[in-house]
């Protein structure tokens, strides 16, 4: 979807290193983008990957051996949706599934905290999308730490060491997923708080706009600092080598769908899909059916 030239360093800017502590602030520009791409360049690259990963889809489908599983993170107006639709727009709808996470429901608080996330997990030969996944429970629980009540954990673990195990539970459930065919991938958009502010006023400006927006929308923007922190820790321990997070800069929109799609470019590639290789008996079979469609009178 980029350069082969320029594919490599392009997608590695974008990882974070396992076993690297980063700085969000420090290391992460929401606003980056290459000097050697244009917006023009973006919106013809992204329908060049778009129709070539249409291709790949087709092939997973058929090769039945993987699932990709697509975890979406962000705060609030940082282009989640608009991502999910332009970069998937032209994939089959039949080999591609999107859940949006919301407050657990009475049934899911009297299962484990993955236990839904489990339930949604992609069959092979399919693309899931978690807007918003799992990784909520390191985040808004942590931020909020009330919620954690609801959970209904014993009170021997309701401790500051339920995130560490959380960390490790995580990134063992995610190897145990890789280690059964389901790819996953993990992208946080990464919104300045400038430009949050810019979207939200311009949801408030416009009617066709104002059903995005909600007063809590504000009031968790309160907690910028503290989801910061948040996602820090939850970077720093589970970008692992077997599913490592992306960041993606989010300040300019065509630019977080270029780099979403490539790197699901990249993966879906990587993976060597082909079409399944039938039986001679099954080719035979075929060659009969053939005939028999041929010599039927008009």
């Amino acid at each position: 979807m980029v350069s082969k030239i320029d594919r490599q360093a392009f997608l590695q800017s974008l990882i974070v290193p396992p076993g690297k502590e980063i700085s969000l602030h420090k290391d992460y520009d929401p606003g980056f983008k290459p000097d050697y791409i244009t917006k023009e360049d973006a919106t013809l690259l992204l329908q060049q990957g778009i129709e070539k990963m249409a291709e790949f889809q087709d092939k997973l489908y058929a090769q039945d051996t993987y699932a990709l599983l697509i975890n979406l993170q962000a705060m609030d107006a940082a282009g989640k949706d608009g991502t999910i639709r332009h970069v998937m727009s032209g994939l089959n709808p039949q080999g591609c599934q999107v859940f949006s996470f919301k407050v657990p429901s009475a049934e899911e608080l009297d299962h484990d905290y993955l236990w839904r996330y489990y339930k949604a997990l992609p069959e092979r030969g399919r693309i899931g999308i978690f807007n918003r996944s799992y990784y909520e429970e390191l985040l808004v629980v942590r931020v909020h730490q009330n919620l954690l009540e609801r959970q209904k954990l014993p009170p021997e673990d309701r401790t500051k060491k339920v995130w560490q195990r959380r960390f490790e539970e995580i990134n063992n459930f995610e190897k145990y997923l890789v280690n059964n065919g389901v790819i996953v991938l993990k992208f946080f958009l990464n919104v300045s708080k400038g430009e949050q502010k810019k979207r939200f006023l311009e949801r408030i400006d416009r009617p066709e706009k104002n059903w995005k927006f909600s007063e809590n929308d504000v009031k968790e923007r309160a907690f910028w600092g503290d989801y910061m922190k948040a996602y820090e820790e939850v970077f720093n321990h589970t970008s692992t080598e077997w599913a490592p997070w992306y960041i993606i800069p989010a300040d300019r929109k065509w630019f977080t769908r270029l780099a979403v799609g490539a790197v699901i470019y990249h993966t879906l590639e990587s993976l060597g899909l082909k079409y399944p290789t039938v039986t001679e008996e099954h080719h035979q079979a075929l060659l009969k059916a053939k005939e028999i469609l041929e010599n039927e009178p008009d």
